[in-house]
């Protein structure tokens, strides 16, 4: 494979890496955040999935040869605790504001992972080199996510704004 290739590959896998620990804290925090509600026992099981695809997207890096960012992880990271400082409608706490907001950026996460692993499927390349990883049980795990994620989401909308 041309240098220029593997260089842009290990750039767009690195972007996701660093994004995928900014999403797996912000599961992890909003967890906590609904922590004995159902919204709560949905996150802390999704958050586990979430640690696992992230592990799983680690071992790809690796068998490809390359590395992630520490840079960008650490600026990931950063970014997901500057976003806590959102206002939310409340002066102090926790608002279902804040759940909606969490969900929805939830979703736009666990998007770019299924967008992640269905452009390394298609790249047959690059999946040869993978043995071992399951592109397709990690698109379906991916859109399995989504959906039922989409079910919290729309009843955090629901609950945010009726009066």
């Amino acid at each position: 494979m041309p240098a220029v290739f593997d260089r842009l590959l290990e750039i767009y896998l690195a972007d996701h890496l660093a994004a995928g620990a900014a999403g797996l804290a912000l599961a992890r925090r909003s967890a906590g955040s609904n922590a004995g509600n159902e919204t709560g026992r949905f996150l802390r099981d999704l958050a586990a999935e979430i640690e696992e695809d992230h592990r799983t997207l680690r071992r790809v890096v690796a068998q490809l040869g390359f590395e992630g960012s520490r840079l960008k992880e650490l600026a990931a990271l950063a970014g997901e605790k500057v976003g806590r400082l959102k206002p939310n409608g409340q002066v102090r706490g926790y608002s279902p504001l804040s759940r909606l907001l969490e969900l929805e950026t939830l979703s736009v996460g666990i998007s770019g992972k299924l967008a992640l692993w269905r452009s390394l499927e298609q790249l047959p390349e690059v999946a040869e080199r993978l043995p071992g990883i399951d592109l397709a049980q990690l698109i379906a795990r991916a859109e399995g996510q989504r959906a039922e994620l989409e079910e919290h989401r729309i009843a955090a909308a629901r609950q945010a704004f009726v009066a």
